[in-house]
């Protein structure tokens, strides 16, 4: 691939996913500076990437997704970011690091919002407040095969937009 395609592949790129991929940073860093920073870094990574032209269009936007995810979350770890000060340990020996598991509920919240409210209504219940599918049926008053549905759907639907989101392979 000569320069130019690759200027005009990058570009292409940029043109489609950078306003996009900058909300998605944004939403998973609260910082518009980083936000932006992380989508650059996005973008040279891509630059750089031999399979820069290869890719189809849902497989580089799933590309794209994932290094602004891993992006956020080296930096999320990094003890600059942190203001950590080099030498000294802080955290306790046996204490596990939880970042991936936070950012991880971060990106399914923000996901659950994307879904329909009746989808979103009988996962939570099932899954963050752990209750049955009768009991489920019970409260919202619809039959007990109503709620098996919403929630086959609607985790179905959950894991579409975790996939465009580029967190989940397909």
């Amino acid at each position: 691939m000569t320069t130019s395609q690759r200027e005009a592949a990058l570009q292409g790129l940029h043109d489609r996913h950078a306003a996009e991929l900058w909300r998605f940073a944004l939403r998973l860093t609260r910082d518009p500076q980083v936000a932006e920073d992380v989508v650059q870094e996005s973008l040279l990574r891509a630059w750089r990437d031999p399979a820069l032209g290869t890719r189809t269009e849902p497989q580089a936007r799933a590309w794209l997704f994932t290094v602004v995810r891993n992006l956020v979350v080296d930096r999320w770890r990094s003890a600059a970011n942190r203001h950590e000060v080099a030498g000294i340990d802080f955290v306790e020996a046996g204490v596990a690091d939880r970042s991936g598991e936070v950012l991880d509920r971060w990106l399914i919240a923000d996901a659950l919002g994307s879904v329909s409210r009746e989808h979103r209504q009988v996962i939570a219940a099932a899954y963050y407040e752990g209750r049955t599918v009768a009991e489920i049926a019970a409260e919202l008053r619809v039959p007990e095969g109503t709620v098996k549905s919403r929630l086959h759907y609607g985790l179905r639907s959950l894991r579409l937009v975790l996939q465009e989101k580029g967190v989940t392979s397909p």
